[in-house]
């Protein structure tokens, strides 16, 4: 067994225009004054990183290891959220996606999705160049307007939808094989690949492609009513990145998992901050620990109440008391009489 990494934290919730949250030097102290020993970084935010000297200056990259480390922070694994969200978009959703890309972009569907596979192939090069095992993204979602139909779906739709969401990934998931990094899937509504039977059903189409792994995230699993400890059990070996977010789910005679079109804060299921929720992360850090998995553990901040400041204080040190440092030998083993084959089988009567 080996021991998780953290805490780390997530900056894309607290990158902003004032001080300390506008700068590189300026977030990273701030983190590892809460006492964060990572952070995970959006690589679409230029006040944290410039992308494209990411992916091609080693002197940019020593220089952006070098602030984190000189500030108490190592750089956890680089996310292409939006971008990736960017690879596949479903035509309803064109005005809404616009916002992630460059203003010269919009209302260009074709250039917009050339720019986001451009994207997350440079943070795939920057990743590898900064020997980051694994990189955060989502899928983006051609599907998901059909995932509870009224009329029924075309026969053949999901697969059509599957088979074009596979070949779009399929050459950034062979440069992620050439770089080193696992691509690391956040199983999320919203995108096509939103639980366990729609990322096998992803899988398949990309023939179980090493580099094609989880992002695993308990909050968004709780909030679909789907059992987020044994997901472990199934995905383990795919599991290579760990989102700390809590969550609750509280329905009533009036509303339910969809949420009525409510806010947020009015919703049967809503994100909390790490404790206020339902998530039993005892039993999840448990899982993953026995499991062998020894990536990070990062605190991804949402909550519907909570100011965020207070959120990453208080993650920091929940995410520090649930980190379990595994034993190197077995609880009973002072009473261990040593490996004597003949007396095992005298014991068993042979």
């Amino acid at each position: 067994m080996r021991t998780i990494k953290g805490p780390a934290l997530f900056l894309a919730q607290f990158a902003g225009d004032a001080a300390p949250f506008n700068s590189w030097e300026g977030i990273t102290r701030w983190a590892a004054s809460l006492g964060y020993k990572g952070v995970q970084v959006p690589s679409w935010d230029a006040r944290l990183i410039d992308l494209d000297r990411a992916a091609t200056s080693q002197d940019y990259r020593d220089e952006f290891l070098g602030i984190a480390r000189q500030n108490g922070v190592e750089v956890t694994e680089l996310s292409t959220h939006l971008q990736g969200q960017l690879v596949a978009v479903h035509p309803a959703y064109d005005a809404g996606f616009d916002g992630f890309a460059p203003s010269r972009l919009h209302g260009n569907p074709t250039a917009r999705q050339a720019w986001a596979v451009d994207q997350v192939g440079k943070a795939i090069r920057a990743s590898g160049a900064m020997r980051l095992p694994a990189m955060a993204t989502f899928s983006g979602a051609l599907a998901w307007p059909y995932l509870y139909p009224w009329p029924q779906r075309a026969p053949g739709l999901v697969d059509t939808a599957f088979g074009e969401l596979a070949a779009r990934w399929r050459p950034l998931l062979d440069l992620a094989d050439e770089s080193g990094v696992d691509m690391c899937y956040e199983i999320h509504p919203g995108e096509d690949l939103h639980d366990g039977v729609t990322f096998e059903m992803f899988l398949d189409r990309v023939d179980s492609h090493p580099r094609a792994n989880m992002l695993y995230d308990p909050s968004h699993y709780l909030l679909q009513q789907l059992d987020y400890v044994q997901n472990i059990d199934i995905y383990h070996d795919r599991i290579r990145m760990f989102h700390v977010k809590d969550a609750e789910f509280r329905p009533s005679g009036r509303q339910g998992v969809y949420g009525g079109f409510q806010s947020w804060a009015d919703r049967a299921g809503r994100f909390r901050s790490l404790g206020d929720g339902q998530v039993d992360f005892g039993a999840v850090f448990s899982k993953l620990t026995q499991y062998g998995f020894d990536g990070w553990a990062v605190v991804e901040w949402e909550c519907a109440l909570k100011h965020p400041e207070d959120g990453a204080r208080e993650g920091a040190e929940f995410v520090r008391r649930h980190i379990i440092r595994t034993t190197p030998h077995a609880f009973d083993d002072f009473a261990s009489q040593g490996t004597d084959e003949a007396a095992n089988r005298k014991a068993l009567g042979l």
